[in-house]
Protein backbone atom coordinates (compact mmCIF):
# COMPACT_ATOMS: atom_id res chain seq x y z
CA UNK A 1 0.00 0.00 0.00
CA UNK A 2 3.13 2.43 1.04
CA UNK A 3 4.09 1.95 -2.78
CA UNK A 4 0.83 2.40 -4.37
CA UNK A 5 0.70 5.64 -2.47
CA UNK A 6 4.10 6.74 -3.81
CA UNK A 7 2.82 5.68 -7.20
CA UNK A 8 -0.18 7.78 -6.78
CA UNK A 9 1.72 11.20 -5.42
CA UNK A 10 3.94 10.60 -8.59
CA UNK A 11 1.09 10.61 -10.63
CA UNK A 12 0.04 13.77 -9.15
CA UNK A 13 3.13 15.53 -9.47
CA UNK A 14 3.20 14.24 -13.57
CA UNK A 15 -0.21 16.71 -13.75
CA UNK A 16 1.42 19.29 -11.85
CA UNK A 17 4.50 19.13 -14.21
CA UNK A 18 2.70 19.45 -17.32
CA UNK A 19 0.64 22.85 -15.77
CA UNK A 20 3.94 24.49 -14.60
CA UNK A 21 5.08 23.91 -18.54
CA UNK A 22 2.42 26.21 -19.32
CA UNK A 23 4.49 28.76 -16.85
CA UNK A 24 7.78 28.26 -18.86
CA UNK A 25 8.93 26.44 -16.07
CA UNK A 26 11.98 23.33 -17.44
CA UNK A 27 11.66 19.93 -15.80
CA UNK A 28 13.49 16.90 -17.20
CA UNK A 29 11.86 14.03 -18.45
CA UNK A 30 10.70 11.25 -16.11
CA UNK A 31 7.76 8.94 -16.70
CA UNK A 32 4.40 9.30 -15.01
CA UNK A 33 1.11 11.18 -15.74
CA UNK A 34 -2.44 11.54 -16.42
CA UNK A 35 -5.55 9.96 -18.68
CA UNK A 36 -5.18 6.32 -20.51
CA UNK A 37 -4.86 5.34 -24.46
CA UNK A 38 -7.10 4.90 -27.29
CA UNK A 39 -7.36 6.03 -30.81
CA UNK A 40 -8.24 9.06 -32.00
CA UNK A 41 -7.70 11.62 -34.61
CA UNK A 42 -5.63 15.27 -33.84
CA UNK A 43 -7.61 17.41 -31.94
CA UNK A 44 -7.20 21.45 -32.14
CA UNK A 45 -8.33 23.59 -29.59
CA UNK A 46 -10.67 26.00 -30.76
CA UNK A 47 -9.88 27.98 -27.50
CA UNK A 48 -5.68 28.14 -28.30
CA UNK A 49 -7.24 29.30 -31.78
CA UNK A 50 -8.01 32.78 -30.75
CA UNK A 51 -5.22 33.33 -28.27
CA UNK A 52 -2.36 34.62 -30.16
CA UNK A 53 -0.23 34.20 -27.19
CA UNK A 54 0.24 30.67 -27.39
CA UNK A 55 3.24 28.65 -29.65
CA UNK A 56 1.98 27.78 -33.24
CA UNK A 57 2.68 24.81 -34.49
CA UNK A 58 2.90 24.83 -38.18
CA UNK A 59 4.33 21.48 -38.96
CA UNK A 60 5.00 17.84 -37.91
CA UNK A 61 6.77 14.93 -40.01
CA UNK A 62 8.06 11.80 -39.22
CA UNK A 63 11.63 10.26 -40.72
CA UNK A 64 13.50 7.06 -40.44
CA UNK A 65 12.57 3.50 -40.32
CA UNK A 66 11.65 0.57 -38.06
CA UNK A 67 15.11 0.76 -36.34
CA UNK A 68 15.20 4.64 -35.71
CA UNK A 69 12.38 7.13 -36.45
CA UNK A 70 12.77 10.97 -35.96
CA UNK A 71 9.67 13.14 -35.21
CA UNK A 72 10.04 16.98 -36.02
CA UNK A 73 8.07 19.78 -35.24
CA UNK A 74 7.74 23.30 -36.73
CA UNK A 75 7.53 26.05 -34.16
CA UNK A 76 6.95 29.55 -34.19
CA UNK A 77 9.24 29.97 -30.86
CA UNK A 78 11.40 27.66 -28.63
CA UNK A 79 9.04 25.79 -25.63
CA UNK A 80 9.85 23.59 -22.61
CA UNK A 81 8.56 19.80 -23.28
CA UNK A 82 9.35 16.56 -21.35
CA UNK A 83 9.12 13.46 -23.14
CA UNK A 84 8.55 9.45 -21.79
CA UNK A 85 7.64 6.28 -23.24
CA UNK A 86 5.04 4.20 -21.44
CA UNK A 87 4.36 0.19 -21.86
CA UNK A 88 1.44 -2.16 -22.55
CA UNK A 89 0.80 -0.01 -25.19
CA UNK A 90 3.86 1.26 -26.20
CA UNK A 91 3.48 5.05 -26.69
CA UNK A 92 5.29 7.97 -26.19
CA UNK A 93 4.04 10.83 -24.39
CA UNK A 94 5.13 14.57 -25.14
CA UNK A 95 3.99 17.54 -22.71
CA UNK A 96 4.17 20.76 -23.41
CA UNK A 97 2.53 24.12 -23.02
CA UNK A 98 -0.91 25.12 -24.55
CA UNK A 99 -0.16 25.24 -28.27
CA UNK A 100 -2.52 26.21 -31.11
CA UNK A 101 -2.02 23.19 -33.43
CA UNK A 102 -2.01 24.40 -37.15
CA UNK A 103 -1.28 21.40 -38.59
CA UNK A 104 -2.67 19.89 -42.38
CA UNK A 105 -5.38 17.91 -42.31
CA UNK A 106 -4.73 13.73 -41.07
CA UNK A 107 -1.09 15.01 -40.09
CA UNK A 108 -0.45 11.86 -37.46
CA UNK A 109 -2.56 9.58 -38.88
CA UNK A 110 0.03 7.68 -41.31
CA UNK A 111 2.46 5.16 -39.90
CA UNK A 112 6.00 5.34 -40.28
CA UNK A 113 9.02 3.71 -39.13
CA UNK A 114 8.56 2.64 -35.14
CA UNK A 115 5.18 5.17 -35.28
CA UNK A 116 1.75 3.74 -36.24
CA UNK A 117 0.10 6.97 -35.86
CA UNK A 118 0.37 10.10 -33.21
CA UNK A 119 -2.12 11.94 -31.89
CA UNK A 120 -2.46 16.19 -30.24
CA UNK A 121 -4.23 18.50 -28.11
CA UNK A 122 -5.41 20.12 -25.26
CA UNK A 123 -5.46 18.14 -22.32
CA UNK A 124 -5.84 20.60 -19.77
CA UNK A 125 -5.70 24.65 -19.89
CA UNK A 126 -2.29 25.99 -20.04
CA UNK A 127 -1.07 22.32 -21.37
CA UNK A 128 -1.11 20.34 -24.91
CA UNK A 129 0.11 16.90 -25.15
CA UNK A 130 1.51 14.88 -28.08
CA UNK A 131 1.12 11.13 -28.17
CA UNK A 132 3.06 8.44 -30.61
CA UNK A 133 1.62 4.88 -30.68
CA UNK A 134 4.84 2.68 -31.08
CA UNK A 135 5.11 -0.79 -33.18
CA UNK A 136 7.04 -1.39 -30.21
CA UNK A 137 9.09 -1.16 -27.26
CA UNK A 138 11.71 2.06 -28.09
CA UNK A 139 13.75 4.58 -25.93
CA UNK A 140 14.01 8.02 -26.94
CA UNK A 141 17.97 8.62 -27.93
CA UNK A 142 17.72 12.46 -28.23
CA UNK A 143 15.30 14.83 -27.58
CA UNK A 144 15.63 18.61 -28.17
CA UNK A 145 14.53 21.70 -29.32
CA UNK A 146 16.81 23.82 -32.05
CA UNK A 147 16.76 27.23 -32.77
CA UNK A 148 15.58 29.00 -35.36
CA UNK A 149 18.15 28.60 -38.38
CA UNK A 150 19.25 28.84 -42.11
CA UNK A 151 15.54 29.83 -43.20
CA UNK A 152 14.10 26.95 -40.38
CA UNK A 153 11.60 27.98 -37.93
CA UNK A 154 12.37 26.87 -33.77
CA UNK A 155 12.09 22.93 -34.45
CA UNK A 156 11.03 20.10 -31.67
CA UNK A 157 13.14 16.65 -32.23
CA UNK A 158 12.43 13.14 -31.16
CA UNK A 159 14.69 10.65 -32.10
CA UNK A 160 13.17 6.59 -31.39
CA UNK A 161 15.19 3.89 -31.43
CA UNK A 162 14.35 0.07 -31.07
CA UNK A 163 14.64 -1.66 -28.11
CA UNK A 164 14.00 -5.18 -26.61
CA UNK A 165 10.90 -5.42 -23.79
CA UNK A 166 13.66 -5.62 -21.30
CA UNK A 167 15.67 -2.77 -21.88
CA UNK A 168 12.67 -1.12 -21.72
CA UNK A 169 11.16 -2.05 -19.22
CA UNK A 170 13.95 -1.21 -16.96
CA UNK A 171 14.25 2.40 -18.70
CA UNK A 172 10.92 3.40 -17.18
CA UNK A 173 11.13 4.86 -13.97
CA UNK A 174 9.84 2.29 -10.87
CA UNK A 175 6.58 3.70 -10.48
CA UNK A 176 5.97 3.46 -14.17
CA UNK A 177 7.19 -0.54 -14.68
CA UNK A 178 4.13 -2.94 -15.56
CA UNK A 179 4.94 -5.52 -13.17
CA UNK A 180 4.51 -2.67 -10.82
CA UNK A 181 0.73 -2.01 -11.41
CA UNK A 182 -1.60 -1.39 -8.54
CA UNK A 183 -3.29 -4.79 -7.18
CA UNK A 184 -7.35 -4.17 -7.33
CA UNK A 185 -7.46 -4.24 -3.69
CA UNK A 186 -5.41 -1.19 -3.33
CA UNK A 187 -6.95 0.11 -6.27
CA UNK A 188 -10.39 0.30 -5.30
CA UNK A 189 -8.90 2.57 -1.93
CA UNK A 190 -6.38 4.77 -3.46
CA UNK A 191 -7.30 8.38 -3.88
CA UNK A 192 -5.78 10.42 -7.36
CA UNK A 193 -5.56 13.83 -6.59
CA UNK A 194 -8.19 15.73 -8.80
CA UNK A 195 -6.89 18.76 -10.63
CA UNK A 196 -10.39 19.16 -13.05
CA UNK A 197 -12.62 19.30 -10.27
CA UNK A 198 -10.18 22.11 -8.04
CA UNK A 199 -11.64 25.13 -10.10
CA UNK A 200 -15.09 23.83 -9.50
CA UNK A 201 -17.13 26.43 -6.97
CA UNK A 202 -18.51 25.16 -3.66
CA UNK A 203 -22.05 23.63 -3.78
CA UNK A 204 -24.17 26.50 -2.13
CA UNK A 205 -25.84 24.22 0.82
CA UNK A 206 -28.33 27.16 1.44
CA UNK A 207 -29.92 26.99 -2.22
CA UNK A 208 -32.27 23.74 -2.39
CA UNK A 209 -32.97 24.16 -6.28
CA UNK A 210 -32.08 20.80 -7.75
CA UNK A 211 -28.52 20.63 -9.16
CA UNK A 212 -28.06 19.76 -12.85
CA UNK A 213 -24.74 18.29 -14.18
CA UNK A 214 -24.58 18.76 -17.84
CA UNK A 215 -21.46 16.45 -19.56
CA UNK A 216 -20.37 17.21 -23.19
CA UNK A 217 -18.53 14.08 -24.04
CA UNK A 218 -14.77 14.32 -25.51
CA UNK A 219 -12.82 17.91 -25.63
CA UNK A 220 -9.45 19.00 -26.21
CA UNK A 221 -7.15 16.10 -27.03
CA UNK A 222 -10.25 13.80 -27.98
CA UNK A 223 -12.65 14.73 -31.15
CA UNK A 224 -15.10 11.87 -30.45
CA UNK A 225 -16.43 11.30 -34.10
CA UNK A 226 -15.78 13.23 -36.75
CA UNK A 227 -17.30 14.21 -40.17
CA UNK A 228 -15.42 17.01 -42.69
CA UNK A 229 -15.21 19.56 -40.26
CA UNK A 230 -17.35 18.78 -37.72
CA UNK A 231 -16.59 17.33 -34.86
CA UNK A 232 -18.43 15.43 -32.12
CA UNK A 233 -16.67 17.57 -28.88
CA UNK A 234 -17.55 20.88 -31.06
CA UNK A 235 -21.10 20.22 -31.58
CA UNK A 236 -22.12 18.41 -28.16
CA UNK A 237 -20.21 21.31 -26.48
CA UNK A 238 -22.41 23.96 -28.52
CA UNK A 239 -25.85 21.56 -27.62
CA UNK A 240 -24.64 21.43 -24.13
CA UNK A 241 -24.03 25.29 -23.53
CA UNK A 242 -27.36 25.75 -24.68
CA UNK A 243 -29.13 23.78 -22.88
CA UNK A 244 -27.44 25.35 -19.26
CA UNK A 245 -28.67 28.22 -20.60
CA UNK A 246 -32.26 27.17 -21.23
CA UNK A 247 -32.10 25.30 -17.64
CA UNK A 248 -30.84 28.12 -16.19
CA UNK A 249 -32.99 31.04 -17.51
CA UNK A 250 -35.90 28.85 -15.81
CA UNK A 251 -34.57 29.37 -12.70
CA UNK A 252 -35.68 26.17 -11.07
CA UNK A 253 -32.44 24.46 -11.01
CA UNK A 254 -28.94 24.82 -10.29
CA UNK A 255 -26.51 24.15 -12.73
CA UNK A 256 -22.54 22.70 -13.37
CA UNK A 257 -20.93 21.73 -16.69
CA UNK A 258 -18.40 19.43 -16.50
CA UNK A 259 -16.35 20.93 -19.46
CA UNK A 260 -17.42 24.61 -20.49
CA UNK A 261 -14.85 24.49 -23.29
CA UNK A 262 -12.35 22.76 -25.58
CA UNK A 263 -10.25 20.83 -22.20
CA UNK A 264 -10.02 17.28 -21.76
CA UNK A 265 -11.86 15.96 -18.64
CA UNK A 266 -10.93 12.28 -17.67
CA UNK A 267 -14.16 10.16 -17.48
CA UNK A 268 -14.07 9.43 -13.65
CA UNK A 269 -13.41 13.73 -13.14
CA UNK A 270 -16.79 13.45 -14.75
CA UNK A 271 -18.41 11.55 -12.50
CA UNK A 272 -16.58 12.97 -9.48
CA UNK A 273 -17.81 16.11 -10.30
CA UNK A 274 -21.38 15.12 -10.41
CA UNK A 275 -21.36 13.33 -6.60
CA UNK A 276 -18.89 16.03 -5.13
CA UNK A 277 -21.75 18.51 -6.45
CA UNK A 278 -24.11 16.42 -4.95
CA UNK A 279 -25.97 16.01 -8.36
CA UNK A 280 -29.67 15.37 -8.33
CA UNK A 281 -29.38 14.60 -12.32
CA UNK A 282 -26.21 13.64 -14.74
CA UNK A 283 -26.77 14.24 -18.91
CA UNK A 284 -24.29 13.25 -21.00
CA UNK A 285 -24.47 14.67 -24.46
CA UNK A 286 -22.70 12.52 -27.26
CA UNK A 287 -23.04 12.15 -31.34
CA UNK A 288 -22.60 8.90 -32.75
CA UNK A 289 -20.78 7.82 -35.75
CA UNK A 290 -21.10 4.41 -37.19
CA UNK A 291 -18.19 2.65 -39.16
CA UNK A 292 -19.00 2.25 -42.75
CA UNK A 293 -19.12 -1.65 -42.40
CA UNK A 294 -22.05 -1.35 -40.15
CA UNK A 295 -24.41 0.50 -42.49
CA UNK A 296 -26.13 3.60 -41.48
CA UNK A 297 -27.81 4.89 -38.57
CA UNK A 298 -29.88 7.86 -37.87
CA UNK A 299 -31.66 9.39 -34.98
CA UNK A 300 -31.60 10.32 -31.29
CA UNK A 301 -30.52 7.53 -28.60
CA UNK A 302 -30.94 7.82 -25.12
CA UNK A 303 -29.10 4.93 -22.61
CA UNK A 304 -28.74 4.17 -19.01
CA UNK A 305 -26.35 2.14 -17.73
CA UNK A 306 -26.34 -2.04 -17.70
CA UNK A 307 -23.80 -4.45 -16.89
CA UNK A 308 -25.17 -6.05 -20.04
CA UNK A 309 -25.76 -3.95 -23.14
CA UNK A 310 -28.87 -4.48 -24.81
CA UNK A 311 -27.80 -4.88 -28.06
CA UNK A 312 -24.47 -5.21 -29.99
CA UNK A 313 -24.12 -1.64 -30.93
CA UNK A 314 -24.55 -0.32 -27.73
CA UNK A 315 -21.91 -2.53 -26.42
CA UNK A 316 -19.71 -1.46 -29.24
CA UNK A 317 -20.62 2.32 -28.22
CA UNK A 318 -19.70 2.01 -24.58
CA UNK A 319 -16.46 0.29 -25.46
CA UNK A 320 -15.30 3.09 -27.83
CA UNK A 321 -16.86 5.61 -24.91
CA UNK A 322 -15.05 3.73 -21.85
CA UNK A 323 -11.90 3.97 -23.86
CA UNK A 324 -11.63 8.13 -24.20
CA UNK A 325 -9.24 8.52 -21.26
CA UNK A 326 -6.69 6.49 -23.21
CA UNK A 327 -6.94 9.46 -25.90
CA UNK A 328 -4.43 11.27 -23.27
CA UNK A 329 -1.67 8.91 -23.21
CA UNK A 330 -1.47 7.86 -19.58
CA UNK A 331 -3.79 6.59 -16.87
CA UNK A 332 -4.51 8.17 -13.78
CA UNK A 333 -7.77 6.29 -13.00
CA UNK A 334 -7.08 2.62 -14.22
CA UNK A 335 -9.39 0.90 -12.24
CA UNK A 336 -9.63 -2.81 -13.01
CA UNK A 337 -12.99 -4.45 -14.76
CA UNK A 338 -13.55 -6.23 -11.53
CA UNK A 339 -13.59 -2.54 -9.74
CA UNK A 340 -16.06 -1.34 -12.25
CA UNK A 341 -18.27 -4.40 -12.03
CA UNK A 342 -18.39 -4.36 -8.08
CA UNK A 343 -19.44 -0.63 -8.53
CA UNK A 344 -22.04 -1.79 -10.62
CA UNK A 345 -23.13 -4.08 -8.72
CA UNK A 346 -23.48 -2.02 -5.45
CA UNK A 347 -25.66 0.72 -7.57
CA UNK A 348 -28.48 1.77 -5.79
CA UNK A 349 -31.88 0.02 -6.76
CA UNK A 350 -33.46 3.33 -6.52
CA UNK A 351 -30.79 5.39 -8.55
CA UNK A 352 -31.36 2.78 -11.37
CA UNK A 353 -35.57 3.56 -11.22
CA UNK A 354 -34.89 7.15 -11.41
CA UNK A 355 -32.70 6.55 -14.39
CA UNK A 356 -34.82 4.51 -16.13
CA UNK A 357 -37.50 7.08 -15.67
CA UNK A 358 -35.91 9.65 -16.35
CA UNK A 359 -34.88 8.25 -19.78
CA UNK A 360 -38.35 7.26 -20.59
CA UNK A 361 -39.67 10.96 -19.76
CA UNK A 362 -36.78 12.17 -22.25
CA UNK A 363 -37.87 9.75 -24.74
CA UNK A 364 -41.70 10.78 -24.64
CA UNK A 365 -40.68 14.45 -25.15
CA UNK A 366 -38.31 14.17 -27.91
CA UNK A 367 -39.34 11.87 -29.90
CA UNK A 368 -42.27 14.71 -30.49
CA UNK A 369 -39.80 17.12 -31.38
CA UNK A 370 -36.47 15.40 -32.90
CA UNK A 371 -36.10 12.66 -35.20
CA UNK A 372 -35.62 9.40 -32.94
CA UNK A 373 -33.28 6.19 -33.41
CA UNK A 374 -35.79 3.26 -34.13
CA UNK A 375 -34.59 1.79 -30.98
CA UNK A 376 -34.28 4.84 -28.83
CA UNK A 377 -33.73 3.21 -25.89
CA UNK A 378 -30.80 1.23 -24.42
CA UNK A 379 -27.94 0.03 -21.88
CA UNK A 380 -24.68 -0.48 -21.58
CA UNK A 381 -21.86 -0.21 -19.22
CA UNK A 382 -20.86 3.70 -20.02
CA UNK A 383 -18.03 4.86 -16.98
CA UNK A 384 -19.48 8.20 -17.22
CA UNK A 385 -22.88 6.89 -15.77
CA UNK A 386 -21.88 4.53 -13.17
CA UNK A 387 -22.40 7.06 -9.75
CA UNK A 388 -24.60 4.80 -7.85
CA UNK A 389 -26.10 7.97 -6.20
CA UNK A 390 -26.47 10.57 -9.52
CA UNK A 391 -29.44 9.30 -11.91
CA UNK A 392 -27.88 9.69 -15.08
CA UNK A 393 -28.42 8.97 -18.76
CA UNK A 394 -26.14 9.56 -22.19
CA UNK A 395 -27.82 11.12 -24.30
CA UNK A 396 -26.74 10.74 -28.38
CA UNK A 397 -28.20 13.42 -29.69
CA UNK A 398 -27.01 11.89 -33.26
CA UNK A 399 -25.16 10.20 -35.82
CA UNK A 400 -22.58 12.08 -37.54
CA UNK A 401 -22.23 9.57 -39.68
CA UNK A 402 -25.54 9.97 -41.41
CA UNK A 403 -25.97 13.06 -43.44
CA UNK A 404 -29.52 13.95 -42.63
CA UNK A 405 -28.47 14.01 -38.49
CA UNK A 406 -25.39 15.65 -39.39
CA UNK A 407 -27.75 18.96 -40.94
CA UNK A 408 -29.70 18.63 -37.89
CA UNK A 409 -26.87 19.15 -35.31
CA UNK A 410 -25.43 22.36 -37.03
CA UNK A 411 -28.76 23.85 -37.07
CA UNK A 412 -30.11 26.43 -34.88
CA UNK A 413 -33.70 25.82 -35.35
CA UNK A 414 -33.14 21.86 -34.57
CA UNK A 415 -30.56 22.52 -31.81
CA UNK A 416 -33.40 24.82 -29.98
CA UNK A 417 -36.01 22.43 -29.89
CA UNK A 418 -34.08 19.57 -29.12
CA UNK A 419 -32.70 21.38 -25.61
CA UNK A 420 -36.53 22.59 -25.19
CA UNK A 421 -37.87 18.78 -24.78
CA UNK A 422 -34.77 18.11 -22.89
CA UNK A 423 -36.27 21.11 -20.56
CA UNK A 424 -39.11 19.66 -20.77
CA UNK A 425 -38.60 15.76 -19.38
CA UNK A 426 -36.37 17.69 -16.56
CA UNK A 427 -39.57 19.75 -15.46
CA UNK A 428 -41.66 16.64 -15.82
CA UNK A 429 -38.89 14.35 -13.83
CA UNK A 430 -38.55 16.65 -10.88
CA UNK A 431 -42.30 17.87 -10.57
CA UNK A 432 -42.86 13.78 -9.95
CA UNK A 433 -39.68 13.07 -8.30
CA UNK A 434 -40.46 15.50 -5.71
CA UNK A 435 -44.05 14.32 -5.60
CA UNK A 436 -43.15 10.45 -4.80
CA UNK A 437 -39.50 10.79 -3.10
CA UNK A 438 -39.24 13.74 -1.28
CA UNK A 439 -36.95 16.50 -1.72
CA UNK A 440 -34.07 16.53 -4.27
CA UNK A 441 -30.53 16.42 -3.35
Amino acid sequence: MENRAKHLVFLGCGLLCAAALALGVASAPSAAEAPPDSQSGPAASASAASAPNFPVASGARLAGDDKQTRFILDLDRKIEFRAFPLADPYRVVVDIPQVNFQLAAGTGSAARGLVKAFRYGLVMPGGSRIVFDMTGPVKIANSYVLDAANGQPPRLVLDFEQVDRTSFVQSLAPESRPELKPSISEATTATIPAVTTAALPPVAVTDSRPLIVIDPGHGGIDNGTQSGDQTEKNLVLGFGLALRDRIEKSGKYRVVMTRSDDTFIPLNDRVKIARSQSAALFVSIHADALPRREGDAQGATIYTVSDKASDAEAERLAEAENKADAIAGVNLTDEPTEVADILIDLAQRETKTFSNRFARLLMDEMKSTVRMHKHPLKSAGFRVLKAPDVPSVLVEIGYVSNKGDLEHLVSENWRNKAVGSMVQAIDTFFSKRLATAGPAK
